[in-house]
């Protein structure tokens, strides 16, 4: 069993769903990524995704687009993403980590070559925003032989039609994107993310994490309450960036997110 397969079925167990956080890879320089990885993980996430810089990040907010100009103006490459991977495996052996990015930077050098290379330094899923569902080929059978997660994205607009050939060869959760629209800017509200993820259950057994525009922890607990995850990014990276990336501004917001999602159903009748 996959580590966030494991980490579902645990957090599944025990009533509650996961906090999924994210933050971009070398913001503001590579040498900080290390040290904000193990306060967000101290602080109570359950599931990492790490962003890989890229000049355009075209499902990004302002927020994010910004980190993504402060990694790359660092210097970060493909090689710094990996290594802060490897290290953070090694320092935490349990937590799922997920690389989001595009396809230009994990396609550069071949599918191969990414697959090994993720494999090499412990990632455990990959969501790749650019390369649709009917694009499998190019990505999906390369992570699938080294047994890499490649978590699929639904929207408001993927029908009944449309959403068996999102789920083909998706495997570790399904990332509902809340809105039609970029990250951060806006949040559906509670009753229709509650009505999409019972919709897609329907069709799949996997988990679904509900992200885009979730940015407190009372937002975060509404969403916990019906999902199987809950995926904050803009709010952790604006934390960083009034901090000048410190660590300790990332592990402050997310215990106060853990908290929320930890305790969203304490109380609430099934």
């Amino acid at each position: 069993m996959s580590r966030l397969a494991s980490t579902f079925a645990r957090l599944r167990s025990e009533d509650r769903a996961a906090l999924i956080a994210f933050v971009t890879a070398g913001d503001p320089s590579p040498a900080h990524t290390p040290a904000i990885l193990d306060a967000i993980a101290e602080a109570g996430a359950d599931v990492i995704e790490l962003g890989m810089p890229f000049t355009d990040p075209m499902a990004d907010g302002p927020a994010i687009q910004e980190a993504n100009i402060r990694a790359l103006g660092a210097g970060t490459k493909t090689a710094d993403v990996l290594a802060i991977a490897k290290g953070f495996r090694a320092k935490h052996p349990d937590v799922p980590l997920v690389l989001m990015g595009y396809a230009n930077p994990m396609l550069i050098r071949g599918a191969g070559w990414f697959a090994q290379a993720l494999e090499d330094a412990g990632i455990d899923g990959v969501i790749c925003v650019d390369v649709p569902a009917e694009e499998d080929a190019a990505l999906g059978p390369a992570l699938r032989d080294k047994g890499v997660d490649l978590v699929r994205l639904a929207t408001p607009t993927t029908d009944a039609e449309r959403l068996p050939a999102v789920l083909k060869g998706a495997s570790g959760f399904l990332y509902y994107v809340s809105v039609a629209g970029i990250t951060g800017l806006q949040q559906a509200a509670t009753g229709s993310i509650e009505e999409a993820v019972a919709r897609l259950r329907t069709g799949t057994a996997l988990p679904i994490a509900v992200g885009f525009g979730v940015r407190t922890p009372e937002q975060a607990a509404a969403i916990a309450r019906v999902a199987d995850g809950v995926v904050v990014g803009s709010a952790i990276v604006d934390a960083l960036a009034s901090a000048g990336g410190d660590p300790e501004a990332g592990r402050a917001l997310v215990s106060q997110l853990s908290e929320a999602v930890r305790n969203a159903r304490v109380g609430v009748e099934a």
